[in-house]
């Protein structure tokens, strides 16, 4: 089947810390891991109030020293607020702690606003060195070279797996011309969502990473016993989207009974646009769905987001999901790709 993998941000919820959004995290990677889930990747924000995982190579150690087999990693590290040298020591030393399971997927956005960046002491124009600092990094994990005074104590020789995110042609063609894999926030941003893979496909190099084209596609996917339960529990969702084009910055809402009430038609229209790539219902709804999305991307694997209020709920959202996609008469008949 299409592989399955989780993108977390260590939602806090009303009424909670961060310290139990992380906690919940680690039972959310245990119980997916146990269903058969192939990634567990957390994602680097600052400044957000319902995120708990800005310290993310922090919060990857936490998730795989508490897990055994699944593999954890960054979706991603966001590049430009880093030194490439930090960046290959921290995912050295992970890749030491936790061999043949850590992956490091790279952004190029801040993650944040622009006075949180000033904070981090980020320059406003390092995204332009992206490319440049991808380069540097992996230089940073891979062999040493003769003569190199600078290495990265873990890291160097290490190899571990790096991924290129991106919403635009412009990480697609990243990825494609160092041949890493790639990984499509469509969860989001599913506007350049095709032209991206087509472009990725065509333009691919292979490298010694990687021999072809993988693409990983990001969804939202709310699943419940009834499609009126998971529409409900969407509901989150839709109030932090609402929020964010609100400039709020609050925790994780409370499901309501009557989302119409929340938001404004133009604020509907563009939470729609934006979460276009989501997958809400029961079984049976989701399924049909995620199967038409496969075929329609051939996507390699789906990388899944479920901001989801109640933890029980959340559990069982990707519960229901992995019976979907090991379930008989599927369309998720890919064969898995080591990257």
């Amino acid at each position: 089947m299409v592989p399955l993998s989780v993108l977390d941000l260590a939602f806090v919820v009303q009424g909670a810390t961060p310290a139990d959004a992380l906690r919940n995290s680690l039972d959310l990677a245990r119980h997916v891991e146990r269903l058969g889930y192939r990634r567990f990747w957390l994602a680097e924000h600052h400044n957000m109030a319902g995120i708990a995982s800005a310290a993310t190579a922090v919060a990857i150690g936490y998730v795989a020293g508490g897990t055994k087999t699944i593999r954890v990693g960054s979706g991603g590290i966001m590049l430009p607020n880093h030194s490439p040298l930090v960046i290959a020591e921290q995912f050295g030393t992970l890749e030491s702690l936790y061999p043949g399971r850590i992956d490091l997927g790279l952004g190029r956005a801040p993650g944040t606003d622009q006075k949180t960046l000033q904070a981090l002491r980020r320059d406003l124009a390092s995204a332009d060195s992206f490319p440049r600092d991808v380069l540097e990094l992996q230089a940073f994990l891979g062999p040493l070279q003769p003569g190199q005074t600078v290495k990265a104590v873990p890291g160097a020789d290490l190899k571990v797996p790096l991924w290129i995110l991106g919403s635009s042609l412009f990480g697609a063609q990243l990825a494609a011309h160092m041949g890493l894999p790639f990984a499509f926030a469509s969860h989001f941003a599913p506007d350049a969502l095709m032209p991206a893979l087509q472009a990725y496909r065509a333009q691919f190099k292979p490298s010694a990473q990687l021999d072809r084209p993988y693409a990983m596609v990001g969804v939202n996917v709310i699943a419940a016993e009834t499609d009126a339960q998971a529409r409900r529990l969407f509901t989150s969702v839709q109030q932090g989207f609402t929020n964010a084009i609100r400039g709020k910055r609050s925790k994780l809402q409370p499901p309501i009974d009557d989302i119409e009430e929340y938001w404004t038609p133009p604020e509907k229209d563009l939470v729609c646009h934006m979460l276009a790539c989501s997958f809400v219902g029961s079984a049976e709804t989701a399924r049909r769905g995620l199967e038409r999305f496969i075929e329609n991307t051939q996507a390699d694997e789906l990388i899944v987001a479920a901001a989801i209020y109640d933890h029980a709920a959340r559990l069982r959202s990707y519960e229901i999901l992995a019976g979907i996609a090991g379930g008989p008469g599927t369309a998720w008949g890919k064969k898995p790709v080591e990257t």
